[in-house]
C-alpha cells in the first residue's frame, strides 16, 4: 500500500498551517519517558490538580439522569444561563443567555468566530507573543495574521501605538488574550482603557478576548476584560472564556462566549455543520463549575503563585537567562538573549531559542518549548502547572545546562 498521498489530494488550506509546537513538544516529551527517559516536561498548559469533586460529581448525576442526547448547537439552557450570570457576577457584563454560546473547547470558539467572519483578505492583528494557534487558525480561516509585537520592556503587553500602526482598512479583529499564553502578562484596567481609545478610532475592528486564564492572577492584580473596561467596545467584543484552567477541567472540552446576537447565531450556524455541540455530560459538569462553590479557585491561585515565584527566581539565578515576573497564568518566559553563540555540551552552537529547548532536552531531559512558536525571539516558555519538587529540580537542570555554556 502506498505511504504517500496522491499529489494535490490534501486541501491548500491544510498547507497554510503547522502543527501545534505546544502539543508537539508534550508528545516528545511523552514519548522520551515511554523509551526509559529521565525528562521533566515544562511544556504542558494545563493545571495538575484533579476536577473539583462536586464538578465530577454533577457529570456522573447527569450520566444517571439519562443527559446523554444531543444537546441545542448552542449549549443547554442551564449552561447558558450560567454564563451569563458569570458574566454579570465577574465581569460586570450584561449578556443574555441568547448572547452566550458553547463550544467544545475555547479554542473551536476562536475557530468558530474566524471561520464565521474572514473573507480572502481580512487581517486579524495577534499580538507577540501569542498563542500558537491564533495565527494558524486565521490562515486556515483564509484571512492573514498581522503580528504587532510586545516586547520584554513593557512586560509583553501590547502598546497603544503599536495597535494603531498595526490596524489598516482590512483589519477585522483584534485578538487579546490575557493573562497571556505564554508571558502571563496581564493588562491593568487604565492599560486597557488606552487601547480601547485606539480601538474607537477605527470602528470596523472588532475584538476577541481570550479571558482563559482570568482566575489565575497574582499578588492582588484585579483583572478586567476589555468589555468591561471600555463598555463603548461592548456591541463588537466577543468575550471568549472556558472551565479549563479556573475549575482543572481541560479534558472536559468547554469553552464559552459571549457577543452580540447576530455573531452568536453565525457561530451556531458554522457549529451546526462541524461539531454540533459540546458533549453533554461535559456541559451538565459546567453548570456546576461556574454555579458552584469557587473557593477553590484561591487554593489554585495560591499553589500557582508559590510556583511563580520559585520558578522566578532560579531561573534569574541561572547563568545568561533574564526571567520577568508575571502577574498570571501559569508560564514564565525568559529570554536566552545572552545565551545565543555559546557552544552546548553536545560541541553544538545554540544559534536560536529552538537550539537552546533542543540542547535543554537532549543534554538535561528538561522540555520547554522555544519563543519562536509564539511569534518572539529569543525566548523560551516553560509551564509551572506541576509540583514544586519536579519544578526545583527542573530549574536545578536549567541551572547547570546554562553554567555548562561556554
Amino acid at each position: 500500500m502506498s505511504k504517500n498521498l496522491p499529489q494535490g489530494f490534501l486541501s491548500e488550506s491544510l498547507g497554510r498551517i503547522k502543527p501545534s509546537p505546544t502539543i508537539a513538544a508534550t508528545q516528545k516529551a511523552r514519548d522520551l519517558i515511554a523509551a526509559g527517559r529521565d525528562v521533566i516536561s515544562l511544556g504542558v498548559g494545563e493545571p495538575d490538580f484533579d476536577t473539583p469533586d462536586n464538578i465530577k460529581e454533577a457529570a456522573i448525576a447527569a450520566i444517571r439522569r439519562g443527559e446523554t442526547k444531543y444537546t441545542a448547537v448552542e449549549g443547554i439552557p442551564e449552561l447558558r444561563k450560567a454564563i451569563a450570570a458569570k458574566f454579570k457576577r465577574e465581569n460586570d457584563l450584561d449578556y443574555t443567555p441568547a448572547q452566550t454560546f458553547v463550544a467544545p473547547g475555547g479554542k473551536a470558539i476562536i475557530y468558530n468566530a474566524m471561520m464565521a467572519t474572514l473573507n480572502a483578505g481580512d487581517e486579524v492583528i495577534v499580538p507577540a507573543p501569542y498563542w500558537v494557534s491564533y495565527p494558524d487558525i486565521v490562515l486556515l480561516a483564509g484571512g492573514k495574521p498581522v503580528t504587532a509585537e510586545a516586547h520584554l520592556a513593557d512586560g509583553f503587553k501590547l502598546r497603544p501605538e503599536a495597535l494603531a500602526r498595526a490596524i489598516t482598512p482590512e483589519t477585522k479583529w483584534l485578538i487579546l488574550n490575557q493573562p497571556g499564553n505564554p508571558t502571563g502578562a496581564c493588562y491593568t484596567r487604565e492599560e486597557l482603557t488606552a487601547l480601547g481609545e485606539v480601538l474607537l478610532k477605527h470602528p470596523h475592528v472588532w475584538v476577541l478576548t481570550d479571558d482563559m486564564y482570568e482566575h489565575l492572577v497574582y499578588g492582588g492584580f484585579k483583572f478586567h476584560t476589555i468589555a468591561q473596561a471600555v463598555p463603548a467596545l461592548y456591541e463588537r467584543t466577543l468575550t471568549m472564556n472556558g472551565v479549563s484552567k479556573a475549575y482543572a477541567m481541560t479534558g472536559w472540552r468547554i469553552g464559552y462566549c459571549g457577543g452580540p446576537e447576530p455573531l452568536i447565531k453565525a457561530l451556531a450556524k458554522l457549529q451546526s455543520q462541524s461539531a454540533s455541540n459540546a458533549s453533554s455530560i461535559s456541559q451538565w459538569a459546567s453548570v456546576e463549575a461556574l454555579n458552584g462553590p469557587q473557593d477553590f479557585i484561591a487554593k489554585f491561585q495560591k499553589v500557582f503563585e508559590e510556583r511563580r515565584d520559585l520558578v522566578v527566581s532560579m531561573l534569574n539565578q541561572a547563568h545568561g537567562l533574564e526571567c520577568p515576573k508575571p502577574e498570571g497564568a501559569f508560564y514564565v518566559y525568559p529570554s536566552v538573549a545572552r545565551l545565543i553563540g555559546k557552544t552546548a555540551p553536545s560541541g553544538r552552537t545554540i544559534g536560536n531559542d529552538e537550539d537552546f529547548v533542543t540542547e535543554l532536552l537532549e543534554t538535561e531531559g528538561v522540555a520547554a518549548v522555544h519563543g519562536a512558536a509564539f511569534g518572539l525571539s529569543p525566548f523560551f516558555r516553560v509551564s509551572y502547572a506541576t509540583s514544586n519538587e519536579l519544578l526545583e529540580e527542573a530549574c536545578k537542570r536549567i541551572q547547570r545546562f546554562c553554567g555548562n555554556l561556554r
